[in-house]
């Protein structure tokens, strides 16, 4: 079992613990947190103008998702396929037809890397989690005034 598995057991048990009202809250700001990081990826990724792998052009960018939780990764994805738990939402690079985000984003002994994935996560992490943070005070206040 890999390090990151433990992880988000550890975290699927902690969040279950919360009130449901708490946890909802909480979800749509995870969502909606993915959901921006994967545009911003998007809006870096390379797009080549001639397609590649046999893909059109844009395939990258377009198989950039964000999964809420409850919902499945797709298989070839980055991290490939698993259930996101509750309290998380994951978004990954990749799929069926898209199996070389990693190499773009990392580069090879023939291509030079082209960052799009960990730098949209960087430039949206902290407003990322401040929205989140403020989602999960602002559940917790209204949890305890009712």
């Amino acid at each position: 079992m890999g390090r990151n598995t433990r992880g988000f057991e550890r975290l699927e048990k902690r969040l279950t613990k919360m009130p449901k009202t708490i946890r909802n809250e909480t979800s749509k700001a995870l969502v909606k947190s993915a959901e921006e990081t994967a545009e911003v990826q998007r809006s870096l990724a390379p797009v080549s103008v001639d397609g590649s792998h046999g893909n059109p052009p844009g395939a990258l960018r377009d198989s950039i998702t964000a999964t809420p939780p409850g919902g499945t990764t797709p298989a070839y994805g980055t991290g490939g396929s698993r259930k996101v738990p509750e309290g998380a939402a994951a978004v990954t690079a990749g799929n069926s037809g898209v199996r070389y985000s990693h190499f773009v984003e990392r580069g090879t002994s023939k291509a030079e890397a082209q960052p799009f994935f960990w730098p949209g996560y960087r430039l949206t992490r902290t407003r990322n989690v401040r929205r989140i943070k403020r989602a999960l005070n602002k559940a917790i206040k209204e949890s305890k005034n009712v």
